[in-house]
């Protein structure tokens, strides 16, 4: 397992949970169809919300990966990277390869993330990330012992002090 740029761990998550309240519960094919459809004509055409995650979800359906390997050591870079590499990497077919055209010449570092995402999203078990719940971060944490006293410091207290 590769660990993965924390950003890219928690947008993949989020285009897992973007993607279960689309469908619905019970699933609902046709709004996610329709959501699909949607967006990938506004990127296709060259406009778009401007959103990793967005852009994931249009392509996350259509998207093929060339270099599995390739897209999970750029997955260890989130601001920056190299755009050209990673579009080299993936690739749509027919009436999605518009849109992926478009995305790519547009807006090239969102639709970098955005391709990374959607690898992550389709391959979980490629990749793990470090765990960042509160759970995790507050193990071995008593608190802040630090600033233990609970007294006021003179600089304070002399800041509420009038003047004559």
């Amino acid at each position: 397992m590769r660990k993965v740029h924390p950003e890219f761990a928690y947008q993949s998550r989020e285009l897992g949970g973007q993607i279960d309240g689309i469908l619905g519960d019970p699933p609902n094919r046709k709004n996610y169809d329709m959501m699909q459809s949607a967006l990938a004509s506004e990127y296709a055409a060259g406009g778009g919300i401007e959103d990793v995650n967005m852009m994931s979800f249009a392509l996350v359906d259509h998207i093929k990966f060339s270099n599995p390997k390739g897209l999970l050591a750029e997955a260890d870079e989130y601001e920056g990277g190299d755009p050209a590499a990673v579009f080299a990497m993936a690739n749509c077919d027919g009436e999605a390869d518009k849109m992926y055209q478009a995305m790519t010449a547009n807006h090239p570092d969102l639709a970098r993330q955005a391709i990374i995402t959607a690898f992550l999203f389709k391959h979980p078990r490629k990749w793990d990330d470090d765990d960042q719940s509160l759970e995790q971060l507050s193990r071995n944490d008593d608190g802040d012992d630090e600033h233990d006293d609970d007294g006021v410091t003179d600089d304070f207290a002399q800041m509420f002090d009038k003047e004559e």
